[in-house]
């Protein structure tokens, strides 16, 4: 197959206010070269009704009609992409023609797992046809519904990503990737062998959605930056044992969370340094704790998305779980980019119609392709 530019999107459920773009040379399988990585800030307006939009999904929960607000949304959110999609090509010297595809992931609004005779449900915002008129390239898009309707999870998809990260590093079942987002998720690889038995993927616990909201709630400020609050508490270890008892936390792979399936609530009681030392601490636990469940326990883990940016997470993680911790950037990732290199590498494998999701990532019962694709009016 010919590897291609495509250009991948990802705005997180923490809504940082930031919209990020990569671009990547590939063929969907193997990543020939990393193209240029922008983080585009959303308008402030953007910001505001995504908060309330998630607000309204919440309230819904996938019961009657959508809110009146996702469509609002979805045009705001798409046009905004869209615009930064081409200011980026502009800078950096591409023409929309040069691109495969652009992979648009869109925003989570709501996501839930399948449970006992319920099939699970996902919805993220995202119109791929507008963008592919605006932008002038062929957009791939709503990637995770085909998996959900076929009983899977919907994620994590950044798995067969994950994959080829590690082959080009010479990585085996010794190392994890770990990325931490809203949610925490991991993608472990057996070595060579069928994909299907041998690529494991599963959210395993909150990573900075908590802390985020307690930190919000407390003081108004956005974040823990740089761990700085939950570096100044004490953990309070009896309300960790507690937490640590969750069902979620050792029921078998694949599984997969909403941002608000965990919340800040879990620090109620404690003060503002004492809550984001626990709820930093039970990050960090959780993931020791889904570290057991895999095949082998790996003795190293990459960690990437924002949460590698808090010190007392890492400082966390590392006493958890005995592992070494290793930065993306440490390997010659870029850890802030690779949520978008992903749906950039995506977007390639769907145009190819490649698999996407596998048995143990989302637990679809075969190899699952997805993604929609909406052609630019001026391409064939």
């Amino acid at each position: 197959m010919e590897s291609g530019w495509s250009l991948g999107l990802m705005t997180g459920t923490v809504l940082d206010g930031n919209i990020d773009i990569a671009m990547l040379h590939s063929d969907g399988e193997r990543i020939d070269e990393f193209g240029p990585y922008e983080l585009v800030p959303y308008p402030t307006d953007i910001r505001t009704l995504l908060s309330d939009t998630l607000a309204a999904a919440r309230k819904w929960n996938f019961e009657g009609p959508e809110p009146a607000i996702f469509r609002h949304a979805e045009t705001a959110l798409t046009e905004a992409q869209s615009i930064a999609v081409s200011g980026f090509l502009d800078r950096h010297g591409f023409r929309p023609d040069q691109l495969d595809a652009i992979g648009f992931h869109g925003q989570t609004v709501l996501h839930r797992a399948p449970a006992a005779g319920r099939r699970g449900a996902t919805r993220q915002l995202g119109d791929g046809e507008l963008m592919a008129r605006m932008v002038g390239s062929d957009v791939v898009y709503d990637f995770r519904s085909a998996d959900v309707e076929r009983g899977g999870q919907g994620a994590p998809l950044s798995a067969i990503y994950h994959r080829a990260l590690l082959r080009r590093l010479g990585a085996g079942p010794e190392s994890l990737v770990l990325n931490l987002g809203g949610v925490a998720n991991l993608s472990w690889w057996g070595g060579d062998g069928d994909c299907s038995e041998r690529l494991i993927a599963f959210d395993t616990g909150p990573a900075n959605a908590p802390i985020d909201d307690w930190v919000r709630q407390h003081t108004g400020a956005t974040m823990d930056r740089d761990g700085l609050i939950a570096n100044q508490g004490r953990v309070d270890e009896d309300r960790l044992s507690a937490l640590l008892d969750h069902p979620y936390l050792t029921a078998p792979y694949p599984k997969s969370l909403d941002r608000f399936d965990f919340q800040a609530e879990m620090a109620e009681g404690l003060d503002l340094e004492d809550g984001a030392a626990t709820l930093t601490a039970f990050t960090a636990s959780a993931v020791a704790k889904a570290m057991s469940l895999l095949p082998q326990r790996p003795s190293r883990i990459v960690v990437c998305g924002g949460g590698r940016r808090n010190p007392t997470l890492m400082r966390e993680l590392a006493h958890r779980t005995g592992a070494e911790v290793q930065l993306a950037d440490a390997v010659g990732w870029r850890g802030d980019a690779i949520e978008a290199e992903c749906f950039a590498y995506l977007a390639m494998r769907s145009l190819r119609g490649l698999p996407l999701s596998f048995p143990l990532t989302t637990g679809v019962a075969t190899p699952q392709t997805g993604g929609r694709v909406a052609r630019a009016v001026d391409r064939p």
